[in-house]
């Protein structure tokens, strides 16, 4: 394979030694075996687009950064560069600077997150996402600590999707850049607008930019709005909610369009303004903690400084060898920013407003108060130890301006949003914040009183703060829009066999999976991580016995001090009374099928390690 290029008057790919690839030679597979393939085949192209990218980088340093400082010309040197690969690879020019821009990017600004990609740890398709997401930390000393922070977080066993990714990156951003996440959020908020941009076919597409927390009630209102039509409705979802949106502007009428008279249905014709009158309050759900409520607190010294990695130590300044580049405060030494109230058990918040001519409410989840600089979960703790031992003698010794640390949010639907935005949003009048428990080692109840299948609302709001979004390997929809689903199945003739509504029990997911896990072939399971119990391990079991790992990211690493709340046991099931004859199921493989999937369960949590030819890509 040495010396081989490919390309045009090369070696095409299909001639290639597909043994030495590590391919298959024919794609004429059983499933399971496929399916092997196609994880090797996706890691494969996670290392050629990493190799894309150095040779695109490589090109840039020998093409553009000459003349870069001094080049402007209309057609500058990056421009022309562009060009050249955009006509050699036959892709649009915008195409070419993205591909040069992300290249550039992997090299100097993300070297660490680079290298995931080359290991296949991490697809492509995230790469846009990191690189887009950290663009504001260009040029800044942090910024290697930030790409040490998300390649630890990508190295983590599990999943992600796309929407775990965004809120993962924006957390490590935020941390280490709260003075200008903030300065860019007041300066968004001055200049939001409304545009207008003509399309093709006589349409046009109009752009309204608003907080987050407007957005998220508006969508909730259309989509309320655009559900009112019977199963004959001839529209796809997204133009129904067009429609729904034009007509709560406009205050015009909105209807289903199918071809039944008015008589046999009953949603011809909505009247929007009663419609709006009618409906329930909408509740716009934030998750955050106590500390991010109280506001900014003093930076460890530690932190106060670059120790970036990129920058020798100024010969004029000694070294400080204890300090470390990782974030986790020390066990031995109390933080400033953990004040001696830390205890207090975080709130949940409610508001009212108006959007859209629509009731408007927002509640909030929080967790225990913790030291925000610590993000770090447990079962990383080893591989930071290990960079701080490699690191701590090297990083300059200026400033950073980090003299106060913050924490941040998560609103479903947005993603992360800053201490500061959090902050707006608790002190409007029209808030009510609700604790998650009343800051005191006393269990909160797992179960409704009279019914021990139902979660209580404590319960439930730690679940969907905990887990985010669905639980589902790749999935995006955030847990406050799904359902909780007892991983083992509750039995109700006899709870005590199987299936505990208790945090440990329960898991997010959306309807559709719910739905796949409930009447599919697929067994899901979750436990204690034997090395760190306050988290869970998740795993998927597909039909063919292929065990995936569920999210890397949850609530744990947005809010640590999720780790503290702690709930009672389910209470324990009554007997059932004499001389009362045992109802019997209609459906008696449904209870087989449970029990298979409790003894699959079973032999996947003695094994504890998954074997490393089953293991599952992270992504």
């Amino acid at each position: 394979m040495a010396g081989v290029q490919v390309g045009a008057g090369a070696v095409p790919w299909a001639a290639l030694d597909h043994a030495a690839l590590g391919l298959p030679a024919t794609t004429d597979l059983p499933a399971s075996q496929a399916l092997d393939a196609l994880v090797h085949a996706a890691a494969g192209v996670a290392y050629l687009k990493w190799f894309e990218y150095q040779l695109a980088a490589a090109m840039h340093a020998e093409l553009v950064e000459p003349f870069e400082d001094e080049d402007r010309r209309e057609l500058d040197a990056h421009t022309r560069c562009a060009a050249t690969i955009a006509t050699t690879m036959s892709i649009t020019q915008g195409a070419a600077r993205t591909l040069l821009t992300d290249a550039v990017a992997l090299r100097d600004r993300l070297p660490l997150v680079a290298e995931c990609l080359r290991d296949g740890v991490v697809t492509p398709h995230h790469i846009r996402t990191i690189v887009s997401r950290t663009e504001l930390i260009e040029g800044q000393c942090y910024a290697a600590l930030v790409d040490a922070d998300i390649a630890r977080a990508l190295r983590r066993p599990g999943s992600w999707s796309p929407a775990r990714m965004e809120a993962m990156v924006d957390t490590m951003v935020d941390r280490r850049d709260p003075d200008a996440v903030r300065a860019r959020r007041e300066k968004a908020k001055r200049n939001r607008e409304f545009t207008v941009e003509i399309g093709r076919d006589g349409l046009a597409s109009a752009t309204d930019t608003r907080p987050a927390e407007d957005i998220v009630a508006l969508h909730a209102s259309v989509t309320r709005l655009a559900a009112q039509v019977c199963p004959k409705d001839t529209r796809s979802k997204a133009a129904r909610a067009s429609d729904a949106h034009y007509a709560l502007i406009t205050q015009t009428g909105f209807g289903c369009n199918c071809d039944r008279p008015i008589t046999d249905c009953r949603y011809k014709s909505v009247d929007v303004e009663k419609f709006a009158a009618n409906s329930p309050r909408i509740l716009i759900h934030l998750v955050t903690d106590t500390t991010t409520l109280d506001g900014p607190v003093p930076a460890p010294k530690a932190e106060r400084v670059c120790r970036s990695p990129q920058h020798l130590p100024r010969p004029d300044l000694a070294v400080d060898t204890s300090a470390s580049v990782t974030t986790e405060p020390s066990a031995a030494e109390p933080v400033a920013s953990e004040p001696a109230a830390a205890e207090t058990v975080a709130p949940e918040t409610v508001a009212q407003g108006t959007v859209a001519t629509e009731p408007v409410a927002s509640e909030t989840a929080a967790a225990q108060s913790v030291s925000p600089d610590r993000v770090d979960v447990s079962a990383d703790r080893d591989a930071a130890a290990s960079d701080a031992a490699v690191d701590h003698t090297r990083g300059c010794e200026e400033p950073v301006g980090l003299d106060f640390v913050d924490g941040v949010g998560f609103l479903p639907g947005i993603g992360i949003i800053s201490g500061a935005h959090v902050r707006d949003l608790a002190a409007d009048p029209r808030t009510v914040i609700r604790p998650l428990g009343d800051g005191t080692d006393t269990p909160l109840p797992a179960t409704q009183p009279s019914n021990p299948y139902r979660p209580s609302a404590a319960l439930d709001a730690y679940i969907r703060a905990r887990d985010l979004f669905c639980t589902w390997p790749g999935c995006n929809r955030p847990a406050w829009d799904g359902d909780l689903d007892h991983i083992t199945e509750y039995d109700h003739t006899h709870p005590e066999r199987g299936g505990r509504t208790s945090a440990t029990g329960l898991g997010a997911k959306c309807r559709f999976h719910h739905l796949l896990k409930t009447f599919g072939d697929f067994v899901d399971d979750q436990y204690p991580d034997p090395t760190d119990p306050s988290r869970l391990i998740r795993t998927i079991t597909i039909p063919d016995g292929r065990t995936v790992l569920g999210p890397a990211f949850t609530g744990h690493d947005v809010h640590p001090g999720l780790d503290a709340i702690v709930f009672g046991d389910p209470p324990e099931t009554r007997p059932s009374k004499p001389g009362l004859t045992e109802r019997t199921r209609p459906a008696p493989r449904t209870e087989q099928k449970h029990a298979r999937r409790r003894q699959e369960r079973n032999r996947n949590r003695l094994r504890r390690v998954i074997p490393p030819d089953d293991t599952p890509p992270p992504f």
